[in-house]
């Protein structure tokens, strides 16, 4: 109805006529936020949402938005036509219009320099209402501290938001540059199955069984890993897909159940062919969506570096502070704490903190407990001040030649704040990894605005799983290791290295990649050090060994999230900003109320038995939120709580409480578990209420002020809403 009537260069292609009521057709002439002083004058047609509406005596203005903007309208019974006027005077916020006018420029004092169309204003002739607005759960426009349960429950108002409407045609850009530079490259599209078959990947695989096949299932992919191998056997060569993933895993800030991935693969290269077009890709990205552009190639460190320098194999490049080694050094300290670490096989890492030596004692409390808080025994430091005084408890055991060579040696100078950690080399790994984030935090050193990539090369082949007792692919097991550390995957496991990469944007993982296995004896090998017998090497991955004897290439490739991208690059925490429907942390929906129970006989074709199922089929296909609304039981809660209401009331209170739980839940799962508690700020305790008037209390005088009353009951109005 409101086809836009504009051709892809923006020219326009015909323009609105006649008159609205009883119109054949209609043509917007514009978007709201597309208008501009050049359309002054001109005859126009627009259409849109209410967003807000104010009556200035008489004169009624309304800012009308869709997806490109604002447009200021305006209703003045000195030009518009009478029903126009009667229908903005009572038209809701929300409600769909389509306008005609003419554009004028607005005057002076009234133009807007906060929206792109704050100089112009179209002058309502004529108006119709397309679509009245309902009650609103919550107004878009003023929606931006809403609580987030209740935004998702109405997602499709929440996306009217300029924040997230913005956020999801950035995505759009993003993914449109990545096709772009994929094509430029000569990567082909190609599309793979969404049912496949189970195989081990690390998470837990979302099963959908088989009506066909009763008792087999099928698997969502985690990701298309198998089938993209397959194409490069198959000849390809350069493969990409925008892929839709799915992991079975707990969420957080950056994890959704069903995913976005760019997936690429590639044949007859080496892992610096993947890595070059990697950096392009990421370069060319950036560069269009942001108008960021990167001087120096992206800095490359091996797992071990990253975690020994940063105490991460994920280091956020926006600051420098690394970790410095003094192993070697810190048994002659005479500090035991070093010795001792040292002695039992572990090591000592300090990080030097340029000018800070004057740190309040709160903040080194803070630090310090923050340390032990990530596994450590305590936190040493010293704080040299500009004076050249040394203030630390290492003074009392640490001589002033062996002081200087340890500050020497940590790169330390006068006015500087240094800290040290000792213990396993895994324990401090994580814990001077974790100091040198919340540093970066206290110090504001990790811009939003600054965006620094890394790639982090040779990673562990495998990791022991402490639960199954057993060495896992850190990685996943189609990652070939180095040739030079074949011969330890079962010797010596923990010593091989796998040419597997990722890249890393402040901070965060944004994907990984590796070499493949493309033979078929290595992939064997590889198997059966990982535990696997043959019958099941053979039931979950026979295919793909037998596609390896037809000749397959050497290949490789990559996947990272398009999700988190587009999250790192629109300044957004949370991945929920950057997706149109997001789930949330209990894996569910609540816009949909999915996932649900089904019928009884849906189960029964697919030969399925639910445990403990409810016996009716209207029961079993109720979602959660209905089953909580029947069993609330208001009218034992009324009688209970002396309260007296009709069965009109029961059904809007019995919405409200469903609210209020569903609020409830809400907080109940949000993580605080490194939030500080809250206090009152009373200085009042030991309050006890008093008896003031000894005279009995009758139903009269208790009634006396009350509004309204019924029987021994009055009216008590709403106080939450």
């Amino acid at each position: 109805m409101c086809a836009r009537g504009w051709t892809g260069s923006g020219k326009e292609e015909e323009r609105n006529t006649g008159t609205i009521n009883g119109r054949q057709h209609m043509r917007r002439t514009n978007y709201c936020g597309l208008f501009s002083e050049q359309d002054v004058g001109k005859p126009t047609t627009a259409c849109g949402w209410v967003e807000t509406k104010r009556d200035m005596g008489g004169v009624i203005f309304i800012d009308l938005v869709d997806r490109e903007g604002v447009l200021q309208i305006v209703f003045n019974p000195a030009y518009t036509d009478p029903e126009a006027f009667a229908l903005a005077e009572r038209v809701r916020n929300q409600s769909a219009l389509i306008v005609e006018g003419a554009m004028f420029l607005r005057d002076e004092e009234t133009v807007n320099p906060k929206i792109a169309t704050g100089t112009v204003e179209l002058r309502v002739d004529r108006a119709e209402l397309l679509s009245t607005c309902g009650d609103l759960p919550f107004n878009p426009a003023e929606a931006d501290d809403v609580r987030e349960d209740l935004r998702l429950r109405y997602r499709y108002l929440d996306l009217r938001r300029k924040r997230l409407r913005d956020n999801i045609r950035f995505r759009h850009r993003v993914a449109s540059a990545i096709r772009r530079f994929m094509d430029s490259e000569g990567f082909v599209d190609v599309e793979t199955p969404i049912l496949t078959k189970s195989t081990p990947e690390g998470a837990r695989d979302y099963l959908v069984p088989s009506r066909v096949h009763q008792g087999s299932f099928y698997a969502l992919p985690q990701s298309p890993q198998l089938f993209k191998q397959l194409l490069m056997v198959a000849g390809f060569d350069r493969y990409y897909q925008i892929a839709r993933c799915f992991r079975d895993e707990d969420l957080r800030a950056d994890r959704q159940p069903e995913f976005t991935q760019l997936d690429m693969e590639m044949s007859f290269v080496e892992m610096e062919d993947i890595l070059a077009t990697l950096e392009r890709l990421f370069r060319a990205v950036v560069g269009e969506v942001k108008d960021i552009h990167f001087d120096a190639p992206f800095p490359r460190l091996t797992w071990v570096e990253a975690m020994d320098r940063y105490g991460s194999d994920k280091p956020d490049l926006r600051f420098d502070l690394p970790i410095v080694d003094i192993t070697d050094i810190a048994p002659s300290m005479g500090f035991s704490v070093f010795s001792k670490a040292v002695e039992a096989g572990g090591v000592v890492r300090a990080i030097t903190v340029p000018g800070q030596s004057d740190f309040t004692r709160n903040t080194i409390n803070d630090l310090t407990d923050f340390a032990v808080s990530e596994g450590a025994g305590g936190m040493a430091w010293i704080a040299w001040r500009p004076s050249g005084e040394i203030y630390s408890i290492l003074s009392k055991f640490v001589e002033e030649k062996d002081m200087r060579i340890l500050l020497d040696r940590v790169n330390a100078r006068p006015g500087d704040f240094v800290l040290f950690s000792a213990d396993k080399p895994d324990v401090v790994r994580k814990v001077t990894g974790a100091l040198r984030l919340k540093l970066g935090d206290i110090l504001g050193l990790r811009d939003p605005d600054k965006f620094a990539f890394a790639i982090v090369t040779d990673f562990p082949m495998f990791e022991y799983n402490e639960e199954e007792g057993r060495y896992t692919a850190q990685h996943h097991p189609f990652t070939m290791p180095f040739m030079e550390d074949l011969d330890y995957l079962v010797s010596d496991p923990p010593r091989v290295r796998s040419q597997a990469y990722d890249f890393v944007l402040n901070g965060i993982e944004l994907g990984s990649g590796s070499i493949r296995i493309h033979r078929s004896d290595i992939q064997r090998r590889v198997f059966e050090a990982l535990g696997l017998g043959e019958e099941e090497i053979e039931e979950r991955f026979g295919f793909i060994l037998n596609a390896f004897t037809y000749g397959a290439p050497p290949h490789g490739g990559f996947a990272f999230g398009l999700d988190r991208l587009v999250m790192l690059l629109a300044g957004e925490q949370s991945l929920r900003d950057v997706i149109a429907f997001p789930k949330i942390r209990d894996a569910s929906c609540p816009m949909t109320d999915a996932p649900t129970a089904v019928a009884p006989d849906q189960l029964g074709a697919l030969g399925i038995c639910v445990a403990d199922s409810p016996p009716s089929a209207r029961e079993s296909a109720a979602s959660p939120r209905e089953k909580r609304r029947a069993a609330l039981n208001i009218k034992q809660l009324a009688d209970d709580s002396r309260l007296l209401i009709s069965e009109e009331e029961e059904a809007g209170m019995r919405d409200s409480l469903l609210e209020l739980i569903t609020f409830a839940d809400a907080l109940h799962e949000i993580d605080t578990e490194d939030v500080e508690p809250t206090f009152s700020t009373s200085e009042s305790h030991d309050a006890w209420l008093t008896n003031r008037d000894s005279r009995p209390l009758t139903a009269e005088d208790a009634l006396a002020n009350a509004p309204a009353s019924r029987g021994p009951f009055f009216f008590v109005p709403p106080v939450v809403e």
